[in-house]
């Protein structure tokens, strides 16, 4: 098969590290796929990883504004995908990307309030009508979430909000994903081996289709 791209969404605590490794471990046990890149977002390239720090940890000396930030993330989301993703694709590896547009609209637009006219007229100008393969949205409560993440150190300004800037997040995710086949919900609040089954009865009928089109 060609090379693909899928991406694990969801708010914090979902497990979406988990996912990955264990969707990497299907793609290269059961389909043979040996050439599979991980990616994050922001992040992977220099100029992204300089401004996942920024995004993540602020300023001290100055507060980055709600706008400033969707349009850093962009940024970094450009340079990923140009120097990264779509090579990657190109010589046929598989990528597997931890977020990717779903968030921005997900957190930016239901967690910061940021208007969706707003978002779009980025998202148009960046992406090229650039969209993974498949979305896995990982979805869980946010007090299930929230109480998985309370042993991280350091957290960071997105980890640091509300539980209802987390509950207004998952509430645009929901909407977001109503009516896009690309995207498969999974229920995120279960333990961890029903969330892996899940996982790889969606992933494999996905592969399944894909082998025959």
């Amino acid at each position: 098969m060609k090379g693909k791209f899928i991406v694990i969404e969801g708010i914090e605590g979902a497990g979406k590290t988990s996912a990955i490794n264990y969707i990497a471990h299907i793609l290269r046990k059961e389909h043979k796929i040996k050439k599979i890149k991980i990616v994050r977002e922001p992040g992977n390239t220099p100029i992204a990883e300089k401004l996942r720090k920024l995004i993540k940890k602020g300023n001290k000396n100055e507060e980055l504004t709600d706008i400033s930030m969707l349009l850093l993330i962009y940024a970094a989301r450009i340079q990923l995908i140009k120097k990264i993703i779509k090579p990657s694709i190109k010589k046929g590896s598989w990528v597997i990307g931890d977020r990717h547009t779903l968030s921005s609209f997900a957190y930016q637009g239901g967690g910061f309030k940021i208007e969706d006219k707003i978002i779009n007229k980025i998202h148009k100008i960046s992406m090229d009508n650039f969209k993974p393969n498949l979305t896995l949205f990982l979805d869980v409560l946010p007090s299930i979430g929230l109480k998985r993440i309370l042993s991280r150190k350091n957290r960071d300004i997105i980890e640091n909000k509300s539980i209802n800037f987390f509950k207004n997040t998952r509430k645009k995710y929901i909407k977001l994903i109503k009516h896009d086949k690309k995207i498969i919900k999974i229920n995120a609040n279960l333990k961890i081996n029903q969330v892996y089954r899940l996982i790889k009865n969606k992933l494999n009928s996905w592969i399944k289709i894909e082998k025959c089109l």
